[in-house]
């Protein structure tokens, strides 16, 4: 995938022509009914309802973006709290919302009001597919920094060395660490120009100590090799990371950008 991310337009309108019709809305009320009586369970013949209904949806989205020109492969819907409005995870790239009739799809974040605090609407539903690419990565494709005595949490920082504020992050490690952190980078360089001095930190023989020299300004000697740098960059962008360092919890729930030690271990007890 190149470093020229797809863009998406907030609320944007997409083509109508590949919306359901009423006719195939007939159509399919006709076999819903069908399988509703001839299956045992009502609940298995209602969720087989959701899961066609799901699966128009995912078609109508995909034509709607083909028909944009935009390069986007829809790998799940799940309902959210607010009427007609789904969460869509895409291939490559951050989930969005759409309307139910996938004709509108809308970027950023969703608030409910009525509570003391605001409350995101897609903040469980980001964490959780965060989760799953986390839990996805190897330990041995990370540069890690083990807290020191008991390890109370492990946190996930998207990080890169030309990053004045991943360099700032990264000199409090020792105290990080020393607050039971443990600390482990993924690759994500914030431009193609920035992947190679990436690439070179991943190659070193002793990972740490590169990054270590690297993030203080040291110019590395240019090292090849397979790497996964470019994978942690494709797996960030579908989370929705834009910027760094970008910090998440092994829960998959985003912490923020740069916070001091004493900050990140309150949002972690917390």
């Amino acid at each position: 995938m190149s470093f020229t991310r797809a863009k998406l337009f907030l609320a944007c309108t997409l083509s109508l022509s590949f919306g359901l019709s009423a006719c195939s809305n007939s159509n399919n009320e006709a076999k819903q009914t069908t399988l509703t009586a001839s299956t045992p369970a009502t609940g298995e013949a209602s969720n087989l309802i959701e899961r066609n209904a799901e699966q128009r949806l995912i078609k109508t989205l995909e034509q709607h973006f083909k028909t944009a020109n935009i390069k986007a492969k829809v790998l799940e819907i799940k309902a959210t709290e607010v009427p007609n409005l789904v969460w869509v995870s895409l291939e490559g790239m951050g989930s969005v919302y759409a309307t139910s009739d996938g004709k509108y799809i809308i970027q950023g974040d969703v608030i409910r009001l009525g509570d003391k605090t605001l409350h995101n609407v897609s903040e469980s539903l980001q964490a959780e597919a965060n989760k799953k690419l986390l839990s996805q990565l190897k330990t041995e494709d990370l540069i890690v920094y083990p807290a020191k005595a008991s390890t109370k949490h492990v946190i996930y920082v998207f990080t890169d060395i030309s990053c004045p504020y991943c360099h700032k992050l990264h000199e409090h490690m020792d105290e990080i660490n020393a607050k039971g952190i443990e600390v482990r980078y993924i690759a994500w360089p914030r431009g193609e120009q920035f992947m190679p001095a990436m690439q070179s930190v991943w190659c070193s023989d002793n990972r740490q100590a590169a990054f270590d020299r690297a993030i203080r300004g040291e110019q590395l000697a240019p090292a090849t090799c397979s790497n996964p740098v470019k994978a942690q960059y494709e797996m960030g962008l579908a989370m929705g990371v834009n910027g760094t360092p970008a910090i998440y919890n092994s829960e998959g729930v985003y912490l923020g950008g740069y916070l001091t030690p004493d900050e990140l271990s309150s949002r972690l007890d917390n």
